[in-house]
């Protein structure tokens, strides 16, 4: 128990080092340019509270049991000589792990037009597809960029036929369906899939997953755009609650958790009995790692039933209202530079972000250190959050800043180590969670309504903006690796004579 203590207390530091910053900004604004009500700043600091707790348990937890539970399964199954079983199964579990995941949920309700159940489970198929995909690629060892390039490519070729209401939700759907839960899982199969080659390549091929499983659901949404032509795409906010006392105060959060323990049980539930199932047939683990597991999915359900709980009913209202408030002023350019700040803050606490950066210092030995990997990431992301504010205040069309965004990214793969590439690609995944659905869509949202835009034209796109973005910051770093390097755009043996204290704080 005093290793777990001791994990948690570092996790502890780890998530107050990422939402302190937001506090101190929301508080700022508050206090300054933008007042917020006494009832919504509660709301947000209450929040904010269930929101480092809950960062503490989700870390520590997938530490503990999904980066295990999905490397033993990826090494399991890239050892079995049934192809056709194991990708059988692989299309099963990101179907699975799809309908499961909270937030897609959110993304059913916005387009009104088409079906709940249809969108969610063609979406589901497309992520089972692209597993499918991903796991046939690194069997195979192909190139990770010229999928890239062959599907990104069709997706914008589909993206010039399907209504302009119905563009913004399909490129947000590729962000909202690799959510906190999925991506570590996701991240560990891929580690585990790689572990069984022995060739140059295998460390490259581990990232990737995740690029490739968010194509999918973008597919598959602008097929439906296409099949079911939407009239009908309006998106009405929720109303920002009222609280006058300490006892509202709560019950919005009582009325928030019993639905949150339950979404997330639900979510939980199909991992962990495909891993059951997988360790009654072959796995056949010791007691001591099925406990350590078992403590490790305690963490993981405690503390995504916080953190949701928290930005769900105590960052969505102040993001609204702090849109709507900082769009109303008479130098409402001030939204852009705002935002920049806000995002370069915010991504820092995405959960799965940490689980992405301990991942890659894990599979590297250190080698691309986490704290230029985070600077790159936060950067990315402000530029993207800048960008969106500018489509709130103009209206310009999502598509001129995702293709050339896109376009740049692509270019780049082939100037950089492949590793970059596929840490790139993850990366705009991981970048775009909870905390971008929470926060920064109802920040634009608010914004928009106050300018008199249209929501889901301008204002939907930031979650695809924040997942653009990343794709390029990330591989700069690799292009300033190259520089420093000087050597060929194959992996390194080891960057840990390429970098040091000084260059990871010019990056």
């Amino acid at each position: 128990m005093d290793l777990y203590q001791t994990k948690l207390s570092a996790k502890l530091k780890e998530a107050l080092k990422a939402v302190v910053p937001i506090i101190g900004i929301v508080l700022l604004l508050s206090f300054s340019i933008a007042p917020i009500p006494p009832s919504i700043l509660l709301l947000f600091l209450f929040g904010a509270v269930l929101l480092v707790a809950g960062m503490m348990f989700f870390t520590l937890g997938a530490e503990l049991s999904m980066t295990p539970m999905g490397e033993k399964i990826g090494t399991r199954m890239a050892n079995s000589r049934h192809i056709g079983v194991v990708l059988l199964l692989c299309f099963i579990l990101g179907f699975v792990i799809t309908v499961s995941e909270p937030d897609l949920q959110v993304l059913a309700e916005q387009v009104p037009s088409i079906p709940n159940r249809i969108l969610i489970m063609s979406v589901a198929g497309g992520v089972g597809l692209f597993l499918v995909v991903v796991m046939l690629r690194m069997l195979l060892s192909k190139s990770l960029s010229a999928l890239l390039i062959v599907f990104y490519s069709i997706v914008f070729v589909f993206a010039f036929f399907i209504p302009k209401d119905f563009l913004t939700v399909a490129f947000d759907s590729g962000g909202v369906t690799t959510g906190p839960m999925t991506v570590p899982f996701i991240m560990a199969l891929g580690v585990g899939f790689a572990a069984v080659r022995s060739d140059r390549h295998a460390e490259d091929d581990s990232f990737g997953l995740v690029a490739l499983c968010s194509v999918g659901p973008i597919f598959a949404v602008l097929l439906l755009g296409l099949l079911y032509h939407p009239e009908d795409t309006g998106y009405v906010p929720a109303a920002v609650p009222d609280v006058r006392d300490s006892v509202e105060l709560w019950k919005c959060f009582a009325r928030g958790f019993p639905a949150y323990i339950k979404e997330i049980a639900v979510s939980l539930l199909p991992i962990t009995a495909f891993f059951a199932l997988f360790q009654i047939i072959s796995l056949k683990l010791s007691k001591r790692t099925l406990l350590k597991i078992a403590i490790g999915i305690a963490y993981t359900y405690i503390g995504l039933v916080l953190f949701l709980t928290g930005v769900n009913v105590g960052f969505m209202p102040a993001g609204n209202y702090l849109g709507e408030m900082i769009a109303g002023l008479p130098y409402r350019v001030i939204l852009v530079p705002i935002g920049m700040v806000i995002g370069f803050f915010l991504v820092k606490a995405e959960p799965a972000v940490y689980v992405l950066m301990e991942q890659v210092e894990e599979i590297t030995s250190g080698a691309i250190p986490g704290r230029a990997m985070g600077t790159s990431l936060s950067l990315g992301v402000a530029v993207s959050v800048g960008l969106a504010m500018v489509r709130v205040l103009t209206g310009i069309s999502i598509l001129w800043f995702i293709l050339p965004g896109y376009v740049i990214a692509l270019c780049l793969s082939f100037f950089v180590p492949k590793i970059f590439t596929a840490i790139a690609f993850d990366s705009g995944g991981v970048a775009s969670g909870p905390m971008t659905a929470t926060f920064l869509l109802p920040f634009a949202m608010g914004a928009c309504q106050q300018v008199g835009g249209n929501i889901v034209q301008d204002a939907f796109g930031i979650v695809a903006m924040v997942a653009m973005t990343p794709l390029i910051a990330i591989q700069v770093l690799g292009v300033v690796y190259q520089i420093k390097s000087g050597r060929s755009k194959e992996a390194p043996e080891s960057y840990l004579d390429i970098w040091d204290e000084d260059d990871i704080i010019e990056l």
